[in-house]
């Protein structure tokens, strides 16, 4: 085999079973790899971002990496946003990378750069392979990386042109993946003895895995034996919620918010999750969000095993063995006419598949939505965990991907829509089951809010230019249809009812632009 063969033999031996690629001349060896590798499905996106937020979404979904395949240092510097959010949300990603042939880098031609460089921020291991024979190592220790890193990590390997196409290769075997590591038992002693202490109301806050069905179950079990509250990081990777199963509440975005929301907890004992922060700083507001008397007790990291620790400690309390604070179905009344948010989110909650998986990046027009779903069907919710907009429409794509026989909702605000527009065309490409709801205000309204909070007084018209969609205002009804992807702009509850109950009932890709 050359490098490349036994590069991608290696990763699908592991287990490797998509790659999501935007290639270039660079990388003519890996495309002619992945196309004899026949149990590996390959996909293209349109632009790179696209490309490392499928990946992302995939990840969150499957549980294992799919590769991506980029093109030098700029193609991958096009597709570092998606790999932030990624990186937060601890989702495993294989990035390969092509770069000049070792012998062509000091000509510094157009395409020359640092490659590992670019990667280095982004990523939690970058390593460039040696040798035509050291591509399928690199391939098993970057699959190592990514799945051996719990919940999931970034791993680039930079493959030089040459590398890849010099015969003499062979793929090497898969390696072992160990066990998450668990948190130490001094850690569910610690929690007890909080839980248990005397003292103001107190509060087990997840994040992560925390927030996977059968880790809520045990935190439930806790919240029994307890009485604490269970509250949830702002924005969470994948979040296993509906009916029927264990509930809990969302720490506010806003950082006052978060703070009066949290002020009266004497105990916090976190669990997949970090203390929590401002997500920017404000004149003469706080940064750090917990309150300055409360005990913090860390139970589990993001990089240790949740429900192993969320078990112990039940079991350490002598919880009873059905949980607490279960949600009940609930439902809203949506108002009939000129279509809002909140109408937008009880239509949505009542006609919510079960099973369904929305990957929401509805910004200001979405919270309510999200609000009203919390007693919708069994659902997984995904979210914006690294803050960097374009990564709603990707997602979408990767969770379709990694779950073919799930209907995805991606709940889409217009604005960071735009960044990743690109996305409708591989859902097209690839008839992925994915129904878009474009939530349409025309502006970047949360920085009008966030204008206002860092202290600008009467803005002009200049200012408030930079944050309007308006001039001219986006039709993404004819961009989607462009794409390939069927469409309906709707702008009352009853057309918005309708059209979603068409789009839900077709298997396939469907956008709603919702006139809000």
């Amino acid at each position: 085999m050359n490098g490349a063969e036994a590069f991608i033999e290696t990763l699908y031996n592991c287990g490797v079973e998509v790659c999501f690629a935007n290639p270039g001349t660079s990388e003519m060896q890996l495309v002619a790899a992945v196309d004899r590798q026949h149990g590996m499905r390959a996909i293209l996106g349109l632009f790179e971002g696209v490309v490392t937020g499928a990946a992302d979404g995939y990840g969150r979904m499957a549980d294992k990496p799919a590769i991506t395949l980029l093109h030098l240092g700029p193609g991958l510097g096009n597709g570092l946003a998606n790999l932030h959010n990624a990186k937060k949300a601890g989702s495993p990603i294989i990035n390969m990378v092509g770069d000049h042939a070792t012998y062509h880098l000091h000509f510094d031609a157009p395409l020359t750069s640092d490659a590992a460089g670019v990667a280095r921020p982004m990523s939690d291991w970058v390593r460039i392979s040696k040798s035509n024979r050291d591509l399928a190592q690199a391939g098993a220790e970057a699959y190592s990386v990514a799945m051996g890193g719990y919940p999931g990590k970034i791993a680039t390997v930079i493959v030089p042109a040459d590398h890849a196409w010099t015969e003499g290769s062979a793929p090497v075997a898969a390696p072992a993946i160990s066990a998450a590591p668990r948190a130490p038992h001094a850690a569910i002693a610690a929690a007890v003895d909080a839980l248990k202490a005397e003292g103001g109301p107190k509060c087990l806050f997840l994040g992560g895995r925390a927030l996977r069905e059968d880790a809520l179950h045990q935190a439930g079990r806790i919240a029994a034996a307890t009485g604490c509250r269970l509250v949830a990081e702002t924005f969470a990777t994948r979040h296993q919620r509906g009916a029927g199963r264990v509930a809990v509440e969302k720490l506010p975005y806003f950082g006052e918010q978060a703070e009066a929301f949290l002020k009266d907890f004497g105990t916090i004992v976190f669990c997949g999750a970090e203390p929590p922060v401002s997500f920017f700083a404000y004149p003469g507001k706080p940064s750090w969000l917990s309150p300055p008397d409360a005990s913090l007790v860390r139970l589990a990291s993001m990089r240790e095993d949740a429900l192993d620790a969320l078990t112990a400690l039940a079991d350490a309390l002598n919880a009873p063995a059905e949980p607490a604070l279960v949600q009940a179905p609930t439902q809203f009344p949506a108002e009939p006419g000129k279509l809002n948010s909140a109408s937008l989110g009880a239509i949505l909650a009542e006609l919510l598949p079960e099973n369904a998986i929305v990957s929401d990046e509805g910004a200001t027009q979405g919270g309510a939505a999200m609000l009203m779903c919390a007693g919708a069907k069994p659902h997984d919710w995904l979210q914006l965990t690294g803050g960097a907009i374009g990564q709603g429409l990707p997602v979408a794509v990767g969770a379709a991907v990694a779950c073919p026989d799930r209907k995805v909702i991606a709940l889409q605000a217009d604005g960071s829509g735009m960044y990743t527009v690109q996305s409708l065309w591989t859902m097209a490409r690839e008839n992925l089951d994915v129904t878009t709801i474009i939530l349409n205000n025309g502006s970047y309204a949360i920085l009008n809010i966030e204008l206002m909070r860092v202290g600008v007084q009467n803005p002009g018209p200049k200012a408030l230019s930079m944050l309007d969609l308006r001039n001219p205002g986006l039709n993404w009804t004819q961009m989607s249809e462009g794409m390939g992807v069927p469409a309906v702009r709707v702008d009352t509850g009853e057309g918005f009812r309708k059209a979603l109950e068409e789009a839900l009932a077709h298997k396939g890709p469907r956008l709603i632009e919702a006139m809000l």
